[in-house]
């Protein structure tokens, strides 16, 4: 199905929280406040790399209005956090590691007050050399950040006789692809509200994908119980894998329970810059090979990933790499090195496409490069050797059966957009510098957290004491239209009206643990809660009904507005009359995990979705810009749930793509960022977004398939770039390696020009 307002019908609805939002109406967490609150700010490091001899607190703390300076000493319990590995230190002892590591904070009574407080810290540095090269920080001479060396994580993996694999090709291609540093660059900086309860619990009011996981380390860091604490996370505008960690929570808690006050703290958008997470930069080489008929016989690869000072999802992001460097195609031998390396440069950390999306830009041009040397069709290439839906996944998993890859692959060439590159003619450049091409990509993408880690779901229904039907999951809506979506199969698997409806998440104290709102899982688990909670809740609430109506359960069904005749569709027992009337609690619960393959390999998934990407883009050969004119994606990930969302997602990620394709890099020197704020980092904006945009939803699984929706959050992101490079070599015949392009690699000098300067 395209997606469009008029193939969707009905099922076009305007989302809940979307007339608030748009409007401003909806207030992000970080515009509350609270009339006695203090503002609270912390001190961060100046140097990438330091040794840390001394603080000197007590100028800062005679200041009347500055009601507490915090430093290492008055942590109570852990002083790290971290998802995966909690290494990063909410104040650090005697060493900093980044020019974002916190050494103190201060609560007072201003942000004018705070501000000058943190001046007044007297902090000694003695510097240490920088580590600013993922490479040179694997060398042996290299100084070391921690005891146990730079290296974070390994992740190799291999199968087949590469080298004789390589002995046996007639065509070898090999290359090394080089990705940005990318921000999240959502429009709410990290930044919340901290309120401590006058019954000892503490409430936090702050953005994250996971609240539970916040609740779980706070309670480490301030040795106190998790049911003491009350994480609060939605609405938030944005986030995108960035506020996955733990950001300004530690601080503003901390400082909350130091002063029995209120505390407020925000990120300036500088200070998110310094202290928040970035997609991993990598440098991938590949070296790959076929025979001469184009089969793959050999593929090796090696992936150097910068970690950044500290663990966050470093070594997971690694191994979904390492996963997606092999893809959708099959090979006679293939061997992958991967490292990801610890440095003195920026936090590194989860990213929307979670790794695939370096993997994916390396991989597709070697496809690209290869079936050039080959003579062939590159999407011909492509089918010659892709899996087959029998297939086993990359690491030779069992998967889910699919034959996505096959769909998504056929569905390109029958697309609006490459008939018209069929029928393009020398014609279409026109003017001598506007150089036009087309391109194509190719995508697999895993979904849920994969094999060996836990990947809990589920959620709730119950029917209110005052007649709402209330859905209750531990998911955060952080824009992405998880409201809308999960409105929408309450209204098509249950009939329920939307006005029947009160939908709770983001809230510790009111939701069941979920797991997290990412890894494009949460739409996917949602759909699998409620078939799992239909039978019980619907079953509840029919006999409840047939006990006040006195009429056989069989002869009931729940519908718009309450309970209604199987027979006629009439409306018999209001939902507010029956919870008055019911004689027990009418609720439902589930509890399951994600599933997963039957093996030992961590990070190995077993549900994937796929996507072709197609584009025609325009290089102006006087500027070297790129400019992208039309966009086709055919995305093969199971029924589509909300046509709208999917549609958005879909065109959001494009635009993310966008800015990681052509602008986008938070550029640093020597451990200091270049970049310190929006206006020299170029985030595409509606008018670099502009042109044709189709999106074919391919909802087909196979017989028998009962995972139902696979998330599509992250997969419109990953096949934008190798698309775009494609199209730029069709255009001018130049070979992108290094994102963003650079345009000085696609300036020209014009044939007129020396003509012109000799005219003169």
């Amino acid at each position: 199905m395209m997606l469009n307002r008029k193939t969707s019908g009905s099922r076009w609805r305007v989302r809940p929280d979307g007339p608030d939002k748009v409007s401003g109406r909806l207030p992000y967490l970080t515009d509350l406040s609270s009339p006695d609150m203090l503002y609270g700010r912390v001190l961060r490091s100046p140097h990438p790399h330091a040794l840390l001899k001394s603080i000197d607190t007590a100028k800062a703390r005679s200041i009347p209005g500055v009601r507490a300076v915090l430093t290492s000493a008055d942590v109570p319990g852990l002083n790290r956090f971290g998802i995966a590995k909690p290494d990063q230190p909410v104040f650090c002892e005697d060493r900093v590691r980044f020019i974002g590591d916190a050494v103190a904070a201060v609560a007072a009574e201003s942000e004018e007050l705070a501000a000058y407080a943190l001046a007044q810290i007297e902090v000694e540095y003695e510097e240490l050399d920088v580590v600013d090269d993922p490479e040179r920080a694997l060398a042996e001479d290299s100084v070391k950040l921690f005891e146990h060396g730079n290296v974070l994580h390994r992740n190799d993996y291999g199968f087949g006789d590469v080298e004789a694999g390589f002995a046996a090709c007639r065509f070898i291609v090999e290359e090394t692809y080089e990705t940005p540093r990318q921000m999240h660059t959502y429009m709410e900086t990290e930044g919340g509200l901290f309120v401590p309860e006058a019954d000892g619990r503490l409430t936090v009011y702050a953005p994250t994908q996971h609240g539970f996981m916040d609740r779980m380390q706070l309670a480490r860091i301030l040795n106190r119980p998790e049911d003491s604490i009350r994480v609060v996370s939605s609405p938030i505008g944005g986030s995108f894998g960035g506020k996955d960690e733990l950001n300004v929570q530690p601080y503003g808690a901390l400082l909350a329970l130091a002063c029995g006050r209120p505390v407020k703290v925000h990120h300036s958008r500088w200070e998110s810059v310094r202290a928040g997470l970035k997609r991993h930069p990598m440098k991938i080489t590949m070296k790959t090979g076929t025979d001469e008929n184009g089969r793959l016989l050999a593929h090796r690869v090696r992936v150097v990933s910068d970690a950044g000072p500290y663990s966050t999802l470093s070594a997971e992001v690694l191994n979904f790499a390492v996963e997606h460097v092999l893809g959708p195609y099959v090979y006679e031998a293939a061997e992958v090195e991967s490292v990801s390396v610890f440095t003195n440069n920026g936090m590194s950390g989860e990213f929307r496409g979670f790794g695939g999306n370096q993997a994916i830009f390396a991989l597709e041009g070697q496809m690209d490069r290869l079936a050039e040397r080959l003579g062939l069709d590159p999407w011909t290439f492509r089918l010659m050797n892709m899996r087959q839906p029998e297939d086993p996944g990359p690491f030779g998993q069992p998967i889910a059966p699919t034959d996505g890859a096959r769909l998504v692959w056929e569905a390109l060439p029958e697309c609006r957009l490459w008939r018209e590159k069929a029928a393009a003619t020398a014609e279409r450049d026109r003017l001598p510098w506007i150089k036009t091409g087309y391109g194509a990509a190719f995508v697999m993408h895993g979904a849920g957290l994969g094999v060996g880690i836990p990947d809990p779901a589920g959620g709730r229904l119950r029917l209110a004491e005052d007649g709402k039907i209330e859905a209750a999951f531990g998911y955060e809506e952080f824009g992405q239209g998880l409201l809308a979506s999960l409105e929408q199969m309450l209204i098509e698997q249950f009939g329920f009206a939307a006005s029947d409806l009160r939908i709770v998440i983001g809230d510790t104290d009111a939701v069941p643990d979920s797991g997290s709102s990412t890894a494009s899982r949460a739409t996917s688990m949602m759909w699998q809660s409620l078939r799992r909670l239909r039978p019980p809740f619907v079953g509840a609430l029919r006999r409840q009904a047939a006990l006040a109506l006195g009429i056989a359960e069989e002869r009931l069904i729940p519908g718009a507005g309450g309970i209604r005749s199987a027979d006629s569709g009439e409306l018999l027992l209001s939902y507010a009359a029956l919870a008055a009337g019911s004689t027990e609690p009418i609720a439902a619960e589930t509890s399951f995990s994600f599933p997963t393959s039957s093996v030992d390999r961590v990070g190995a998934h077993f549900l994937y979705s796929y996507a072709s990407v197609a584009v025609k883009v325009e290089v102006n050969t006087l500027t070297g810009r790129v400019k992208v004119l039309d966009q086709f994606h055919a995305v093969s990930a199971g029924p589509v749930v909300n046509p709208q969302g999917y549609l958005g997602q879909i065109e959001g990620g494009s635009g993310m793509a966008l800015g990681f394709t052509l602008t986008e890099d938070a550029v640093m020197d020597k451990g200091l960022y270049l970049t310190r704020n929006l206006d020299t980092y170029l985030v595409p904006t509606i008018a670099d977004a502009g042109g044709g945009f189709e999106v074919l939803a391919i909802e087909d699984l196979p017989d028998g398939d009962e995972h139902g929706p696979r998330g599509i959050g992250e997969i419109g992101s990953v096949g934008l770039a190798p698309a775009i490079a494609q199209a730029v070599f069709d255009a001018v015949g130049k070979r992108v390696r290094k994102l963003p392009i650079d345009p000085e690699q696609l300036q020209e000098q014009p044939n007129f020009l020396p003509k012109a300067v000799e005219l003169r």
